[in-house]
């Protein structure tokens, strides 16, 4: 089975023809991190506006790289949850008429289950049930995926997602959006323990976490060093930033792996990216004698072939979508996002 699905649930207009749910045929992705990076973050106009004027161009080449015609696709997959809303309606209504005029069935998919079924094309191996540390930019969590669509939420941010953090002591180390991969390099070399940083504890709940301390923390240290006129050591800073960042994420999933016996542990989202995380996660799993999953880091990012990995899982299980799919900027990942339909059809019921 061939799915042609679409991803626009934030910067990155994308689309992918996947096969079987694990193998890309292709997989097209047009950035607009330049553009965002002239106000230090993801405008959400400017990004709804770019999705509109490069969407129909990506899934042409998506299909066309792939070797087939837009009618030889089985169905069509597009992100439908979370996200910013304009940006995901520009993506799923595109899906939905392109599904509607070709007759084919249409697959809704939650955008962090597609984070973690990067780890499907990747690793043929891999079958659940596994555990998945989830950190992007949007969210930070950590989920048991029991089944391919029987996914719970044990552990989670508080506050900002890891990504967030990433995004905004880059700014305020003066290196610009997306902070991710800037702060990555600028940590090499650097002395992750220049800086004394805090690492985040909720009291009652040993698997959540927060990243507005540590973000906070960075703030009033290069605020206070400012005004003093002291220079900011930025490597050993983002070093020690990049180190409490996985000081918080890695405990987590090893407690997780202890509390429910499951010792398959994967990784996703952009924030695995990242060279210390994935170097600590590791050696965490080392010494459960297990492996863990990491995607390469062209999966990492946000791109549509995650999102038809999972919509092939979700049409196996029946979660298609109809004309009347609404997108939604939150939607937990336990919910099937196939029977949330918003307003457009209780109108049409009266």
């Amino acid at each position: 089975m061939k799915i042609l699905a679409i991803e626009s649930s934030c910067d990155e207009t994308a689309a992918a023809v996947i096969e079987d749910g694990r193998k890309i045929c292709s997989n097209i992705i047009h950035s607009q991190a330049d553009e965002h990076a002239l106000y230090g973050g993801v405008v959400p106009e400017i990004a709804s506006r770019g999705h509109v004027e490069a969407i129909s161009a990506v899934a042409q080449a998506a299909v066309r790289e792939a070797g087939m015609e837009f009618a030889d696709v089985d169905a069509i997959a597009a992100t439908c949850t979370p996200g910013l809303i304009g940006a995901l309606l520009v993506g799923a209504n595109y899906a939905k008429s392109l599904a509607w005029s070709l007759g084919k069935p249409f697959i809704p998919v939650h955008h962090i289950r597609g984070h973690i079924a990067a780890n499907l094309l990747a690793f043929p191996e891999l079958e659940p049930p596994f555990l998945c540390l989830s950190a992007s930019g949007g969210s930070s969590m950590i989920v048991l995926v029991r089944d391919y669509t029987d996914m719970e939420i044990l552990g989670g941010t508080r506050d900002d997602a890891a990504g967030e953090a990433f995004d905004k002591v880059a700014r305020v180390l003066g290196v610009g959006y997306p902070g991710g991969p800037k702060i990555d390099k600028l940590a090499q070399g650097g002395d992750d323990k220049a800086y004394v940083l805090p690492r985040s504890h909720v009291d009652g709940a040993p698997l959540d976490f927060s990243f507005s301390g540590l973000k906070t923390a960075v703030i009033n240290l290069a605020h206070n060093a400012e005004q003093k006129g002291e220079e900011i050591r930025v490597h050993d800073l983002a070093a020690s930033f990049s180190a409490a960042v996985s000081d918080t994420l890695v405990p987590r999933l090893k407690l997780a792996a202890e509390q429910t016996g499951v010792h398959t542990l994967v990784a996703a989202g952009g924030v695995a990216a990242n060279s210390r995380l994935r170097a600590d996660l590791e050696a965490m799993a080392a010494g459960f004698g297990v492996p863990v999953y990491m995607p390469p880091l062209s999966l990492c990012g946000d791109n549509a072939a995650m999102i038809g990995a999972q919509a092939y899982y979700e049409f196996l299980a029946g979660n298609t979508g109809t004309i009347w799919q609404n997108a939604f900027a939150t939607a937990e990942i336990s919910e099937k996002i196939c029977q949330k339909h918003g307003i457009a059809k209780k109108r049409a019921k009266r």
